[in-house]
């Protein structure tokens, strides 16, 4: 790929933006890890990155920081980019849509989230049989014992958890697109290809 056509089409300012939301994946992800979470915060860059960017951009930071995260501290992140990326294609979508506006916001983040948590819980059952370095993996046995089986209690806490989990990336986003200043925004808009 011709390193012209890209540089053209993204600025300083989107880079940074990225750069700055693999930081911020890669914190709140190792936060949620070290308090053992049931949450896991690492999706609160890349739904700024779609929001801000669009979906293609969204993309981009659970890839870079799942890599970092994978080769350094959490070897999951490496099978679990795939959800990150498609939360963050998925908030490119919809987060400028009628559907995250007001009280449907909750319902707009439902489906943002449904895709991801979809493919999530298939990795979790085909690579992990359930249980993940994640805190929610704690609920895994607990459903299980309550008289839910095995994939429907992986599938549950899963629906729950990242459910939960891009509600708060949506309302710190939505706080953090409210406070920043226009001029900023402006350098951010994406340009046509």
């Amino acid at each position: 790929m011709n390193t012209k056509i890209i540089t053209k089409h993204i600025n300083v300012y989107q880079l940074c933006a990225i750069a700055f939301a693999v930081v911020i994946n890669v914190v709140g992800g190792q936060l949620a890890l070290l308090l053992r979470l049931p949450i896991y915060l690492d999706c609160i860059g890349t739904i700024l990155t779609g929001a801000l960017l669009g979906p293609i951009t969204g993309l981009f930071p659970n890839l870079i920081g799942g890599l970092i995260m994978g080769f350094t501290c959490d070897i999951y992140s490496l099978f679990y980019m795939p959800v990150g990326m498609i939360t963050g294609f998925m908030a490119g979508l919809f987060f400028h849509t009628s559907w995250m506006k007001g009280i449907q916001k909750l319902l707009g983040t439902l489906i943002i989230t449904i895709p991801g948590t979809f493919v999530s819980s298939i990795i979790t059952i085909l690579c992990f049989g359930g249980l993940t370095s994640s805190g929610s993996s704690l609920l895994i046995p607990l459903l299980e014992k309550a008289g839910l089986g095995e994939t429907a209690s992986i599938f549950f806490v899963q629906v729950g958890t990242d459910y939960l989990d891009r509600i708060i990336a949506v309302m710190l986003v939505s706080i953090i697109m409210t406070r920043m200043p226009f001029s900023l925004k402006e350098h951010l808009q994406p340009k046509e290809f």
